[in-house]
């Protein structure tokens, strides 16, 4: 049996490679398969290869337009997909058409699939934004012709019923949930290390568009409160990225703002899923922009708070009962106590914090591992 697996891996995105890593591992445990079965499409098929011990193959062919790089694609992945048993396409917030591209690249897969007779599911995925007219077409496509469909977190299944997709669509844990966890117990009385995490908002290397007075606003604002929390606190706090280089270059910029930096440690490395949880199990609570920084240190049962940036980082504290708990990002400009205030109120309830958090974590694994149930025994029609 070969098993493809799609999705926005080998581009130095570690919440990303943490989602992969928990595919392959549920793959293996299913499957009995080698990992030499296992082929992944990514946008470094040498880095994937080395990383996972897998088959490789780049996910798209870059072309002189949007459509050349299409039937480009199509072209060369088509015959390595006509070879597999299953094609899983997932995890991530790949459901999108942010990007321009995520809805046409990842429904080509789909079309792919049918013309190659092969079985396809999408898998632990986030959706939207999908505002596009040629975005709605690709993943209704898409979702409407796979043998099952899971989503992340509910919000996604309502927005995929909204655009008009009318099968079962089931809701389990991100795949990176499956992964082994770190669980440091933590003896302390009060909080004592805070980990933060931040992203480029709207900043080039990494936003659609550019709008620096916007990045800078978020910059400040973000030194700012971080500056507050060690006015009013004696903490220590890590700095650290799940997106290299793109994150350690915005962890620099909010450090450099910073007026009082004694007690921060800035981590520049390029960090492996579970050199993350590693790092998460070490803080008593995580501060995470990211969405994966969140869910990395759900697995290594630390208490998280969370800054939304995007609608998939509110969506996931409001599933888990913790919208109490998340600072939207615009707020950092505007008030240079917003992450403390919510610090404040976890540390006053801190026992029942961290049992909360030992909750948390075995609640997530176990929503994860439905999503097995979509690897059901399968024969290729031919």
């Amino acid at each position: 049996m070969k098993i493809g697996i799609v999705g926005n891996y080998g581009n130095n995105n570690n919440g990303d490679e943490a989602i992969l890593a928990g595919i392959i591992e549920q793959v293996k445990v299913q499957y009995d398969l080698p990992t030499r079965n296992i082929f992944v499409f990514s946008n470094n098929p040498p880095q994937t290869s080395n990383r996972f011990g897998v088959s490789s193959a780049p996910l798209y062919y870059k072309r002189s337009s949007a459509m050349l790089t299409f039937f480009e694609t199509i072209k060369k992945n088509s015959p390595i997909i006509r070879d597999l048993d299953l094609l899983i396409i997932g995890g991530g917030g790949i459901l999108m058409d942010f990007y321009n591209r995520e809805a046409q690249l990842y429904g080509s897969y789909g079309i792919m699939a049918r013309r190659g007779k092969v079985p396809y599911i999408v898998y632990g995925c986030g959706a939207g934004p999908i505002s596009s007219l040629m975005g709605k077409l690709f993943i209704r496509y898409l979702v409407n012709r796979s043998i099952s469909t899971s989503v992340r977190d509910p919000k996604s299944k309502d927005l995929l019923n909204r655009i008009g997709i009318r099968k079962e669509i089931k809701v389990i844990g991100d795949p990176s949930f499956a992964l082994s966890s770190v669980n440091y117990k933590k003896t302390a009385d009060r909080i004592l290390n805070v980990g933060v995490t931040v992203v480029p908002y709207y900043n080039l290397a990494y936003w659609p568009e550019a709008d620096d007075i916007k990045y800078e606003n978020y910059i400040q604002g973000m030194a700012d409160n971080l500056d507050r929390i060690l006015e009013e606190k004696d903490v220590n706090i890590t700095l650290f990225s799940t997106k290299f280089p793109h994150d350690v270059d915005v962890t620099e910029d909010v450090y450099n703002r910073m007026t009082n930096q004694k007690n921060v440690h800035v981590n520049k490395n390029n960090l492996s899923p579970a050199e993350i949880i590693d790092i998460s199990a070490k803080q008593d609570v995580l501060i995470g922009t990211r969405l994966h920084s969140l869910y990395l240190a759900v697995n290594a049962h630390t208490p998280i708070m969370a800054i939304s940036y995007h609608h998939k980082v509110a969506d996931f504290m409001e599933m888990v009962g913790m919208s109490d708990r998340t600072v939207r990002i615009d707020d950092l400009t505007k008030k240079k106590d917003s992450l403390i205030q919510v610090l404040e109120t976890m540390d006053k309830e801190w026992p029942e914090r961290i049992t909360e958090a030992d909750k948390l974590a075995n609640h997530m694994k176990e929503m994860a591992m439905l999503g097995i149930e979509q690897f059901l025994p399968l024969k290729k029609e031919k």
